[in-house]
């Protein structure tokens, strides 16, 4: 035991208030403590090591940098969908680096450094949670996110969806525009009403197609569709990126397997036919039922 929690027991111990039990929980919190802070504190200085010394590290940017957070950022999500969690462990650690990283960078540029980065989401998130740090009520998750939206016009935000990024892929900006709206109370009333909408800009869609309109006509009604199904997976607690991806990853599983049977039997797939294929299409659903 160290000098430091002898004194720390020497002063806070006595055996009508402290007994042994409460003592060496706080003792394991205290060692994970140290565990945790002392890990960080080894990241930070392997980053000021390899920003000095190697040629590569030395180089980088933020503009270097983002395409490569990018790319990670897609690595935790494939691992998350997997359900992996050796892998989304090993990506979180990628991710973290890229956090040290620019906040290096913004260190040597005498902008901001990493404890400002985690001081100013430390105070985002006492300021977001009034109903835990302050006197606020909320009793659901509704309305923890009702409070948010507040907060945020409150901070200068001139729209709801401004914290929506531009950048977003589709689905996933439209799955955020939607859930930031019902926020502030702007949703259909039930899901009933959702598959209504949804079933309603199928058949506007179909009577573009029927009609044989301009691309760009079709276009519209087949986005107002896509915005309507992804409206209907909130409703029924589905996140449509995450479904899409399952089912990518379940096409891409098939198809491999018909690829691999084909070249097994001898047979090339643009020669063979559909009903061939499909032998092999309803083997590989079988395997993955």
């Amino acid at each position: 035991m160290n000098s430091r929690w002898d004194f720390e027991l020497q002063e806070h111990y006595s055996p009508s208030s402290c007994p042994i039990k409460i003592i060496l929980v706080t003792f394991a919190k205290k060692q994970t403590m140290d565990k945790r802070l002392e890990a960080f504190q080894r990241l930070l200085d392997i980053m000021d090591e390899l920003r000095e010394k190697c040629p590569w590290d030395k180089n980088q940017t933020y503009e270097s940098l983002r395409h490569l957070t990018i790319e990670e950022t897609y690595e935790l999500a494939d691992a998350i969908v997997m359900k992996d969690e050796i892998e989304i462990k090993k990506e979180l650690g990628d991710l973290l680096l890229h956090i040290v990283f620019y906040s290096k960078i913004g260190e040597e540029n005498k902008t901001f450094d990493i404890a400002d980065v985690i001081n100013g989401i430390n105070e985002k998130l006492i300021l977001r949670h009034p109903h835990i740090f302050s006197d606020v009520i909320a009793n659901d998750e509704e309305q923890v996110k009702s409070n948010w939206e507040k907060i945020k016009l409150r901070e200068g935000m001139k729209s709801v969806l401004s914290g929506v990024p531009v950048s977003l892929p589709a689905i996933v900006k439209a799955y955020r525009i939607q859930d930031k709206a019902r926020g502030v109370g702007f949703d259909w009333e039930n899901t009933g009403q959702v598959w209504d909408k949804v079933m309603e800009e199928l058949n506007e869609l179909k009577v573009e197609v029927d009609n044989g309109s301009e691309n760009a006509r079709v276009e519209d009604e087949f986005g107002d569709l896509l915005f309507a199904l992804i409206n209907y997976s909130r409703f029924i607690n589905v996140n449509p990126d995450t479904a899409l991806e399952r089912t990518n990853k379940k096409f891409i599983e098939r198809f491999k397997y018909l690829e691999e049977q084909a070249k097994l039997h001898g047979k090339s797939l643009h020669d063979m036919t559909l009903s061939e294929m499909d032998v092999y299409w309803e083997e590989a659903k079988k395997k993955q039922a």
